[in-house]
């Protein structure tokens, strides 16, 4: 709780000035005592502080414990002794002694005010009022604004007033502002106080006058302001550049004499000029034009020096040099000068007149000198001798000066020649130089004696010749010139220099008192009966020459320069000049022409003419040749020649070598050349290809050459014809034909594929191409087959015309049928190739393997059987059946018909179902039937039986110990077979046997047998119902082993065998079976009754499952690749034939399409097949339907293999192609370029 204090009372008289009041009124007016109050032992006093300084009021109370506060300007500041208000306050001091000093820090302007300390009322003593005190807070001023700008220099001239103004910023006081120009203050200002930016805040803005003089310069002009606040005045300047003019200028003149040069001298004058701001320009003069306009300064003293440096001469006489000096502020030009006065003496002396004269003759001189300053005097010398002068005179010179002259006269004598004469000009002023004039005095006199040393006159000399001419002196002055003269005109060398010097001329050589000149030249015409003479003044000596020469121009004249062809030519040919007389002839290209002599002219260098004229008659044959004339001297043995070249215009002419049929290969290139001839030379050669011009600037496939000559690249069988050529020129045209041959290689365009022939008939394989050239023996016929004899072509005829080749062969036979190749080879790569199939046409040929085929089936109505017949015939063959000679009806559902062709193979496959013994044990026969004839075979179907014997049983290979065997299986009585040997080593007893492996083979090799030894073999076949026995022939064979020193054969595949190691003698394995067989057969006789009728319905019925699953099996297995199924289900039978896609066939020799194999067939390794020509048939042979293997070799190849080609041996649907269009591949396939494969702009035809 703040104690109270006593109310106040706000005052709105205005406060008293400090000076009248020592307090100011506060918030509270309470009367001041004339002491200090009561309470107080300590009051505040008025205080003066600068701004940012201390200031302290005390306060000193008497009773302790009461509340004091201050107040400003009637603000009450708060007892606080921190005083938050007003940062910078404080209360210092302690409260309990009464101290409560106001402490104010960093005073500023806010700071100025009235301020009183007041004491609350408390217990022990009422409230208390201090008087006020005023605390007064001095502002100094913090800068002075100078105008000119502070710190800067001011250019001024002096004695011209200026004015310049100084303002201090914000103070308080106002300042007091003075001006000092070169440390002297100025009394002549003029100064305002304003009111600063703050209240209470002032400025002071001064003015002052100034007039520099040339002592301020580079002195300052100071602003001073002065404050109470300030310790010290603050100051501002400006440089003063006083400007003011120079001193006049002083020239320093070497030496005594001011003004007095001689010439010749460096005179070097220094003109100085000091003071003046800038310093002084100094420039020289010389008769009021500058000179010199360079000088220098030093600064520091303002000092300038200008150096002038000149080489006097005598024009500069009199003439005045002054020095100029000023500045920028000089009202005027100061200037100091001098007068030259200039010694000379003369620059030259000449003397006048000429020093050589004839002896006893007078010389007249006269000697002049140049002007000179002073006057000079001339006296003459010759030699040491001085000779007196005739007059002498004295004239006014240049640049102030004299002239001296002197004439002279004396008479000279043979002995003064060679004295020197000389003019000498001296003075006073001169002692120290001499100047003269000399000149060698020259008498003259003539020489005494003069004659030419060289060939004797009249003698006969070559043009071509040296000559050497020389002229000799004796004594003379001067030295006589001996000069050369021919015919009156001086000689001189030739210049030129690439021209061969004919004349040289020496040089005038002495030898004591006697003088020489040669004359050496090389004879030509001009030199014939010349007169040379050599002349020394009065003096002359001559001499003439004889040259022979040969004619110095052969010329010819002719009487027309255009020339055509019937044109008459009437040349002449002069001969100019020549010594001795020639004689002329002409000639043409090496033939000589008759010619008429024409009367001689005058001839030059006093010579002989001649002239002789002939007469031609013009053809274009003789362009160009060369008309000659011969100019023959016999006496020189020389003969010169001109000749005179022909030039006759005539238009184009093609010449016997022209090429009119140029030969050129498909996709080649060509070039039609042209040989033509014309004066002038053609202007065009066009071409032109049937009526279509070819462009002169070339296209895509052709340009025409400088020459004419046309040329052609990519040629195609299109740009073959005939080109038309037309040249033309100013005389006319010409025109030619040249054929363009193209090679192309032959394609084949006609080939009739196939070719049919009846067998015995003749025919023509015909064969056409489009081929160029058309060569005769460009035809040539392959026959294709495996096998070197067939391609034999020895019995047929080769014939052709023209495009189309011929084979023709005579009594066709059938193995002439088959693949021909026909081969057309122009030399034209590549060569054309066409296949052409023959076929040969016969009747049906039905094969008949035995008298009587069978077919075993069980005849259980269960069984199926398959009757197979095979037939060769061109055309096609159709197959009929018969039983028992009934037709049979293949509308019955039990029988079907399947009908195969393969070439001239062709099959007819008879299926029986549900065989019965009653209806189908019977005789079939089966009739072949083409357009040619017919054929038929007998096929016996049975009931199943024991196998027939095998046949055909031979030796394949043989050694010591082991025999090859080899046998074609008989009829297997359609039950599956298997093959045991026995042998037997005769005077051996007991048999041996061996069971073949695997079953089904037809070859076997027999080992353990002994070298040198005779065996019998016998070969039998079983199968389930029992074998085949030992009594046909064809299955025993006896032989004899070789030695071990014989050569044993073994074929390739045969393996060798090793020797046996049993020991020799009775076998013991044959014996054991032979006991055990017979044992065997008597148990077998008892229960065979029993056994038999059982065996024999399980037979039937596995016959029959696998006839059904084997006739299913094979079914599937004829269905092969290339065969095509015709007729319908209704019919109950079939057709597979091959002619839908081959109306033709291939010759078993050179195709082999392999077929699947039939019912009764098994498939055979390629390599092992055999041509049907050279297959064995066996005695009985029978197809077996139920048998799933077929025993091997029973049968050979069904139809005949036809190879495709190396690399396709069979022939499938998908692979195959007609081949009716076979001229069209082959024809494309030998194309040598397709136009597609030409870039697109090679394309079309030329025009």
């Amino acid at each position: 709780m703040w104690p109270s204090f006593p109310t106040h009372v706000l005052q709105t008289d205005p406060l008293p000035s400090p000076a009248d009041s020592p307090v100011s009124p506060g918030l509270a007016h309470l009367p001041l005592p004339a002491s200090t109050p009561r309470g107080f032992w300590a009051l505040p006093e008025n205080l003066t502080v600068v701004e940012g300084a201390t200031a302290e009021l005390r306060c000193g109370v008497s009773a302790p414990g009461s509340a004091v506060q201050w107040a400003k300007d009637g603000l009450l500041l708060g007892p606080d002794p921190r005083i938050p208000s007003f940062p910078r306050y404080r209360l210092e001091g302690d409260p309990d002694r009464g101290e409560f000093h106001l402490h104010i820090e960093a005073c500023d302007l806010s700071d100025d005010a009235e301020y009183e300390c007041q004491v609350g009322r408390s217990e022990t003593g009422p409230e208390l009022v201090s008087p006020r005190v005023i605390l007064t807070i001095l502002v100094p001023p913090k800068v002075l604004q100078l105008t000119p700008e502070a710190g800067s220099t001011v250019t001024w001239v002096a004695g011209q007033e200026y004015v310049v103004s100084c303002v201090s910023g914000d103070a308080k006081p106002a300042p007091d502002i003075t001006f000092i120009q070169s440390g002297q203050t100025i009394s002549d200002i003029s100064a305002n106080v304003n009111v600063g930016s703050q209240e209470k805040l002032f400025t002071t803005e001064a003015t002052a006058r100034v007039t520099p003089q040339s002592s301020d310069n580079g002195k300052l002009l100071v602003c001073e302001g002065s404050s109470p606040a300030l310790d010290t005045p603050i100051r501002v300047s400006v440089t003063m550049n006083v400007l003011f003019p120079p001193g006049p200028p002083v020239i320093e003149w070497p030496g005594l004499d001011e003004g007095h040069v001689r010439a010749g001298q460096s005179l070097e004058l220094l003109c100085v000029s000091r003071g003046g701001n800038p310093p002084a320009t100094l420039q020289w003069l010389k008769n009021g034009q500058p000179m010199s306009t360079a000088w220098g300064t030093e600064h520091a003293e303002a000092v300038a020096r200008s150096m002038l440096v000149m080489i006097v001469r005598p024009e500069d006489h009199g003439a005045r040099l002054s020095c100029e000096a000023h500045n920028s502020v000089s009202t005027g030009i100061q200037e100091r000068g001098v007068t030259l006065q200039v010694t000379f003496p003369p620059s030259a002396i000449t003397i006048l007149g000429s020093a050589s004269q004839s002896e006893n003759k007078n010389v007249t001189l006269s000697c002049i000198t140049k002007s000179s300053r002073p006057r000079v005097l001339l006296r003459w010398w010759l030699g040491w001798r001085q000779l007196l002068p005739t007059e002498d005179m004295v004239m006014d010179g240049l640049h102030g000066g004299h002239i001296s002259m002197s004439n002279l006269t004396f008479l000279v004598r043979r002995e003064d020649n060679g004295l020197t004469l000389t003019c000498e000009a001296f003075s006073e002023a001169f002692t120290k130089e001499t100047f003269k004039k000399s000149l060698i005095l020259n008498v003259k006199y003539p020489a005494q004696k003069l004659w030419i040393e060289g060939p004797p006159e009249g003698q006969r000399l070559r043009a071509g010749t040296r000559v050497r001419l020389v002229c000799l002196a004796i004594g003379g002055n001067p030295d006589p010139s001996l000069t050369w003269f021919k015919d009156s005109r001086a000689v001189t060398e030739p210049r030129p220099p690439q021209e061969p010097r004919r004349v040289q001329l020496g040089s005038l050589e002495k030898s004591g008192s006697t003088f020489s000149r040669e004359l050496v030249l090389i004879t030509g015409p001009s030199d014939n009966q010349a007169k040379f003479t050599c002349k020394a003044g009065q003096l002359s000596a001559s001499t003439q020459l004889v040259v022979q020469f040969p004619p110095t121009n052969v010329t010819i004249l002719a009487n027309a320069s255009a020339l055509r062809p019937g044109d008459a030519l009437n040349l002449t040919c002069v001969s100019v000049s020549s010594n001795p007389p020639v004689n002329l002839s002409w000639d043409k290209e090496g033939e000589r022409l008759e010619s008429v002599a024409i009367p001689p002219r005058t001839a030059p260098f006093k010579g002989s003419a001649a002239a002789r004229s002939v007469l031609l008659r013009m053809s274009s044959r003789d362009h160009g040749h060369r008309v000659t004339c011969r100019a023959h001297s016999t006496e020189l043995r020389e003969t010169m020649s001109a000749f005179y070249r022909l030039n006759v215009l005539y238009p184009p002419e093609f010449l016997g070598e022209q090429v009119l049929v140029v030969t050129a290969v498909e996709q080649g290139e060509a070039l039609l050349p042209v040989s033509v001839s014309a004066n002038p030379a053609p202007e065009a050669f066009n071409w032109t290809f049937r009526g279509y011009r070819l462009s002169p600037a070339g296209g895509p496939r052709h340009r025409i050459l400088s020459g004419g000559a046309l040329q052609l690249w990519n040629v195609t069988r299109a740009d073959d014809g005939l080109y038309q050529l037309h040249c033309q020129n100013s005389e006319g045209t010409a025109e030619a034909l040249v054929r363009l041959d193209v090679h192309y290689a032959p394609t084949i365009r006609v080939l009739q594929d196939p070719t049919e022939v009846n067998i015995g008939g003749s025919v023509d394989i015909v064969c056409t191409v489009d081929a160029n050239p058309i060569l005769p023996g460009m035809f040539n016929w392959e026959r294709l087959g495996e096998e070197e004899e067939d391609h034999s072509l020895d019995d047929m005829e080769k014939m052709s015309k023209g495009s189309t080749g011929r084979l023709r062969i005579h009594h066709a036979k059938l193995d002439q049928a088959g693949a021909y190749q026909c081969i057309v080879d122009n030399g034209v790569a590549p060569p054309a190739r066409g296949l052409v199939r023959l076929v040969v046409r016969f009747a049906p040929q039905v094969e008949h393997p035995t008298p009587l085929t069978k077919v075993a089936a069980a005849g259980d109505s269960t069984s199926s059987a398959t009757l197979h017949c095979r037939a060769r015939g061109v055309p096609n063959i159709i197959f009929t059946w018969t039983k028992n000679g009934v037709a049979l009806d293949l509308q019955d559902p039990r029988y079907t018909e399947h009908t195969y062709h393969q070439g001239m193979v062709h099959s007819s496959l008879l299926t029986i179902a549900n065989v019965s013994a009653a209806q189908d044990y019977a005789l079939f026969t089966c009739t072949a039937t083409n357009p040619l004839g017919s054929d038929r075979t007998n096929i016996q179907l049975v009931s199943i039986s024991r196998p027939d014997p095998p046949t055909g049983l031979k030796v394949m290979s043989m050694t010591p110990y082991s025999v090859g065997l080899e046998w074609k299986p008989g009829f297997d009585g359609g039950l599956p077979q298997r093959f045991q040997i026995r042998y037997e080593a005769l005077e051996t007893p007991g048999f041996l046997y061996m069971d073949v492996l695997p079953p089904q083979a037809t070859t076997f090799t027999l080992t353990g047998l002994q070298p040198s030894t005779r065996y019998r073999v016998w070969l039998l076949a079983s199968n389930a119902l029992g074998d085949s026995g030992l009594m046909d022939k064809g299955s025993q064979i006896s032989v004899t082993t070789p030695g071990l020193d014989q050569p044993s054969g073994e074929p390739d595949y045969q393996l060798p065998t090793e020797k046996p190691t049993r020991p020799s003698g009775l076998p013991l394995m044959p014996v054991l079976f032979a006991v055990g067989g017979l044992l065997l057969l008597s148990n077998i006789s008892c229960v065979g009754g029993f056994l038999w009728q059982r065996r024999l319905r399980r037979l039937t019925e596995g016959i029959s499952e696998k006839t059904e699953a084997g006739s299913e099996e094979d079914r599937v297995r004829n269905e092969y690749e290339d065969s095509q199924w015709t007729g319908g289900q209704d019919t109950q039978s079939s057709m597979v034939s091959t002619t839908d896609v081959e109306p033709y066939y291939h010759s078993m020799k050179d195709f082999s399409p392999q077929l699947p194999p039939t019912l009764e067939e098994v498939s055979y390794p390629r390599g092992l097949t055999h041509l049907e020509e050279d297959m064995a048939f066996p005695g009985h042979l029978y197809d077996e339907v139920e048998r799933l293997n077929a025993p091997s070799g029973a049968w050979g190849p069904l139809y005949d293999e036809v190879p495709m080609g190396l690399c396709d041996p069979c022939w499938p649907e998908e692979t195959y192609e007609d081949t009716r269009g076979i001229y069209d591949q082959v024809a494309g396939d030998f194309d040598p370029m397709e136009m597609d494969s030409l870039p697109f702009e090679l394309r079309g035809h030329l025009v």
